[in-house]
């Protein structure tokens, strides 16, 4: 494009005009500018334990609702924590993809059961999940409990069964876990965070 002398001063003389008048404060309303929103500005901030390995990692979890007693809320992000000192903000692949996870068409939300021999499984509520198991546990430690060994001695150990506790959790809930497990009499007790 080839501009003469007198053709580049009105160009100029034009873009100085314009600067100056926006500068005055008489800009068209489309180019007015409004500062967007931040996305967490009303989240309700929740912190939390990454699921996936036994380093528990922090995490901060973001919802948006209403609040209403009956609403639920939707999680809409999640980030590392910061202030954690474990992972200090920092989240490995599997944890920055936490959002997937959580809303994942394929993800259980819901206890299911599969019969021994069956190829189908069924869902089944969160009471009869705990009852079963309960009654389960039950059955097992009343066929398997050991009061007294061979030679006569108190021991009060269940030896049938183990658990696993999850390394997210606590310290304040590891101790109940350890305790509660110990009150049971069972021995074979261990850690996600040692596997």
């Amino acid at each position: 494009m080839q501009l003469s002398r007198r053709q580049f001063f009105r160009v100029c003389s034009a873009g100085v005009t314009g600067s100056s008048l926006a500068a005055l404060g008489f800009m068209p309303d489309a180019a007015l500018a409004e500062v967007r929103e931040f996305k967490l500005a009303r989240a309700t901030e929740t912190r939390s334990t990454c699921p996936y390995c036994s380093v528990s990692c922090g995490l901060l979890v973001y919802s948006l609702g209403d609040k209403a007693k009956n609403a639920k809320a939707e999680v809409i992000h999640i980030e590392g924590d910061p202030d954690h000192p474990i992972n200090r903000g920092t989240l490995c692949p599997k944890g920055a993809g936490l959002l997937d996870f959580v809303h994942s068409p394929n993800r259980l939300k819901v206890p299911e059961y599969r019969a021994p021999g069956s190829k189908e499984w069924q869902r089944i509520s969160w009471d009869e999940a705990f009852s079963r198991i309960a009654r389960l546990m039950k059955t097992d430690r009343d066929q398997n409990f050991e009061a007294t060994n061979k030679d006569g001695a108190t021991v009060n150990r269940w030896l049938s069964t183990g658990m696993l506790a999850a390394s997210a959790s606590s310290n304040e809930t590891g101790y109940l876990t350890q305790k509660i497990a110990r009150s049971l009499g069972l021995l074979a007790f261990d850690n996600q965070a040692r596997v």
